[in-house]
C-alpha cells in the first residue's frame, strides 16, 4: 500500500547547482539552487527556478546571463553555505577561499576550482509563483579534463557531483553505474516472427 504524501516538491534527486552571476559594479556572486534541469535538447538548454527575492535573481534580469557549477563532494562545506548567506551582505567567494574567472562566452562568472561549469545566456522567463524558472541557452560548458570519459564527455563516476533531497534537506554523491542507457532494456524488444 503506498501512502499520499500530499503536493510537495519531492523529484528524486535534485541537482546541487551553484549559480553564478555579476552583481551591479561587476562583483561576483554565487547561490546554491536545486530546483533544475536540462529542459531542451536542441537549443541545448536548461532552467534554473529561483525566487524573486534572491539577490541571483535581479542578476540574471539584468544581465541576461549566468553560469551553472556544478557542486562536488569536495566542495560541499562551501556549497551549502553559498545557499544560506546572502550576497547582500558578503561576498561568499572569498568568506571561503574559492574564486572566480570570467566567462568568455556570456556576461557571468565562473568557480574556477569546480571541474564543471555551464555558461548560460538567458532565453526565457516563466514566472510560475513563488519561483521564476529562468531557462538558459547553454552556449559553452567547460570541463577538466580530469573529468573527462567517452568522448570527451564529463563522465559522473569520475565528477561525483552531490544531489539533494528535498524536505529532509540532505546531501548525497552519485553511486555506481548500473548500466548503459537505451541498451539494457533491450531484451524486452518483441522479436519479429516470420
Amino acid at each position: 500500500m503506498k501512502k499520499s504524501l500530499g503536493a510537495t516538491p519531492l523529484v528524486y534527486p535534485t541537482p546541487v547547482w551553484v549559480i553564478a552571476t555579476y552583481n551591479q559594479g561587476n562583483s561576483v556572486n554565487v547561490m546554491t539552487a536545486a530546483w533544475g534541469g536540462i529542459c531542451c535538447s536542441k537549443p541545448p538548454c536548461l532552467a534554473v527556478s529561483l525566487r524573486e527575492a534572491t539577490y541571483t535573481h535581479g542578476n540574471i534580469m539584468r544581465n541576461k546571463a549566468f553560469t551553472v557549477n556544478i557542486a562536488t563532494r569536495e566542495f560541499i562545506t562551501e556549497v551549502d553555505y553559498f545557499g544560506i548567506s546572502t550576497g547582500r551582505n558578503t561576498d561568499k567567494l572569498a568568506d571561503t577561499g574559492l574564486t572566480s574567472e570570467s566567462s568568455k562566452e556570456v556576461n557571468a562568472p565562473m568557480i574556477k576550482e569546480f571541474p564543471l561549469n555551464i555558461e548560460c545566456r538567458l532565453k526565457d522567463v516563466v514566472e510560475i509563483g513563488l519561483h521564476t524558472q529562468f531557462i538558459g541557452e547553454i552556449i559553452d560548458v567547460k570541463a577538466m579534463e580530469s573529468i573527462l570519459g567517452e568522448q570527451d564527455v564529463p563522465d559522473v563516476d569520475l565528477l561525483n557531483p552531490v544531489v539533494f533531497s528535498p524536505v529532509v534537506r540532505k546531501y548525497h554523491v552519485l553511486g555506481e553505474t548500473i548500466g548503459r542507457a537505451f541498451d539494457i532494456g533491450k531484451k524486452f524488444r518483441h522479436k519479429k516472427t516470420a
